[in-house]
């Protein structure tokens, strides 16, 4: 089994956006995280709480093997769930997150809360708009999305800081992409993490931090040929 978990303002149907490619042989489950999609919304965001949550639902799926593919929030969340559960986790797939972060989420505190169209509401949100189109919805005031804002920030300050404990504590194979125009992960910190932990392979791919919508192919490629190894 693939365990996919998507980074903040995303959802579980970020799978079928192009985060796994549908190539690869394994049975795909993905969760709307704490505060995203169709999960409640929580009083804390800690990393913890996020691993608590990835390992609650696979105790109540029963899986004892597995692997494991993030992207940004997602992927701290993957490399740190491994470091709890080692001995159950055969692969590893980090998408464009780092051992260090220090980003910031408070542009969204100034999107708009509902919007009459869903168009409107994908212009409002600027450059983010086509990515964030997927998990836009309809309700009874208008056009809006699932997640809080407020929550979203809190969230990201909670993820930012020194996770290199965590992602150094393991030695599965692992994959980790890197969007050579990103402006969260660079490609000094990829290429050290890659050359500080062992079985770790990294890969530059040409577009920004939504790597698997920027540069789908590519993407596709470098993932699948890892996980059909």
């Amino acid at each position: 089994m693939l365990l996919a978990l998507h980074g903040h303002l995303n959802e579980a149907r970020f799978v079928d956006e192009g985060a796994v490619p549908r190539s690869i042989p394994y049975r795909v489950v993905a969760l709307d995280q704490r505060g995203h999609g169709e999960s409640d919304h929580a009083r804390s965001y800690e990393v913890d709480d996020y691993v608590d949550d990835a390992l609650a639902l696979l105790h109540h799926l029963g899986v004892d093997k597995l692997t494991l593919l993030g992207h940004s929030l997602g992927g701290v969340i993957a490399y740190s769930l491994a470091a709890r559960i080692p001995a159950r986790v055969e692969k590893l797939v980090v998408v464009d997150i780092g051992a260090v972060v220090d980003d910031d989420l408070s542009s969204v505190l100034t999107w708009p809360k509902r919007a009459p169209t869903r168009l409107s509401l994908v212009q409002a949100f600027g450059f983010m708009g086509p990515k964030q189109e997927y998990v836009m919805r309809e309700y009874p005031d208008g056009w809006g999305v699932p997640w809080v804002p407020t929550e979203m920030v809190a969230s990201q300050r909670a993820l930012n800081g020194d996770h290199w404990h965590s992602w150094l504590a393991t030695g599965m194979p692992t994959l980790l992409v890197h969007g050579s125009e990103s402006r969260t992960l660079s490609a000094e910190q990829a290429d050290e993490m890659a050359r500080r932990r062992p079985a770790t392979t990294v890969v530059h791919v040409p577009g920004g931090h939504a790597i698997y919508v920027d540069a789908q192919e590519a993407y596709s490629t470098a993932v699948s040929s890892f996980l059909q190894r």
